[in-house]
């Protein structure tokens, strides 16, 4: 009887053990040039797949691709190898991802920052944007306004964009940021300008520098490795720049003003949870402020309290829906392209 017992121990020992490998989940991850390093937006998706591995036991791979004509084959190559979800980051991976979802029904896929609807094993994670970059334009414009503010700025009623490629998501962000700095100040002047690429931070300092000599002391990047160089000519010419994708102050602590989030760990941990528990969402996602999928850091020290306080109330408004914010670019804002 004894004999019996052990027996039947390590036979459901063994089972078990083997119901675990077979339920491991293996995921893909396909990022762009930039690179996983790129202290930016492929960085902190990468960071979900990272947290996935961590608390929910699955493997994670993360390829970069050195061109727009290889997010297809490394995507082909994740669903052929028995990948569970493949993940593409961005945009510009849109067609690429579609196609690889249509030819792989039976592998679940999940695109960073693009709406795609009617394919039932691809679901598209979407992020309120234009919500935190209301809260960085309401807070420049603010910061530009008081002039009892003790830091590196004129106060000349002129903040400014630093872009990367002229796509649905960048204008996204920089419709709120519009709206936000005009709601405090209807008569501020916003520059903006795309680099046309997201890999070259030298020309982000370029054209931050330009928009500093246009008068703009609060430049917002939104570029991605290339907005590096934005927060580095802030660094290097005392002024002030905004980080997005991820919380950048610690790139130059003195110099920026906060940084609006996306998320996009939170997309990546939640999807992979829900497939863990076979609750797999096809179709478009919407993390916003009222979710907890976007966010802004907070304000660079010399920020003071009434600002802060009423930067809080206008993100209440927004959550609340007493405040709308619109995902287009207005019409005034057009005109100041650098």
């Amino acid at each position: 009887m004894m004999h019996f017992k052990k027996t039947l121990t390590v036979l459901v020992g063994l089972l078990t053990a083997g119901s675990l490998f077979a339920a491991q989940l293996k995921v893909g991850l396909v990022a762009d040039y930039a690179g996983l390093n790129d202290r930016s937006f492929n960085q902190i998706t990468y960071e979900g797949l990272v947290q996935a591995e961590q608390e929910l036991g699955i493997k994670g791979t993360a390829v970069v691709a050195k061109s727009g004509s290889d997010y297809l084959p490394n995507m082909v190559r994740f669903a052929r190898g028995g990948y569970d979800l493949v993940i593409g980051v961005g945009f510009l991976m849109t067609d690429a991802i579609k196609e690889a979802a249509q030819q792989y029904p039976d592998t679940k896929f999940l695109l960073i920052d693009m709406p795609i609807g009617g394919v039932p094993n691809l679901s598209t994670a979407i992020f309120a944007s234009q919500e935190i970059s209301f809260l960085a334009g309401a807070l420049a414009a603010m910061v530009d306004q008081d002039k009892s503010v003790n830091l590196p700025i004129r106060h000349n009623g002129v903040i400014s964009v630093v872009a990367g490629m002229q796509i649905p998501p960048v204008d996204i962000y920089m419709a709120g940021y519009f709206q936000g700095a005009r709601h405090i100040n209807p008569n501020i002047k916003v520059l903006y300008g795309y680099t046309g690429t997201f890999g070259d931070p030298a020309v982000g300092k370029q054209f931050a520098l330009t928009q500093h000599s246009k008068g703009s002391d609060i430049v917002y990047q939104l570029a991605g490795g290339t907005g590096l160089g934005v927060i580095q000519a802030s660094k290097e010419n005392n002024f002030l720049s905004i980080g997005a994708d991820s919380d950048q102050a610690y790139l130059a602590p003195n110099n920026v003003l906060t940084s609006t989030s996306k998320l996009c760990n939170v997309a990546v941990f939640q999807t992979i949870k829900r497939m863990q528990a076979g609750e797999f969402q096809s179709g478009v996602v919407v993390y916003d402020l009222k979710s907890g999928g976007v966010d802004v850091s907070p304000a660079i020290k010399g920020v003071p309290a009434s600002i802060t306080n009423h930067l809080e109330q206008i993100k209440q408004d927004i959550i609340a829906g007493r405040i709308k914010v619109s995902m287009e670019i207005p019409e005034w804002a057009k005109a100041q392209n650098q």
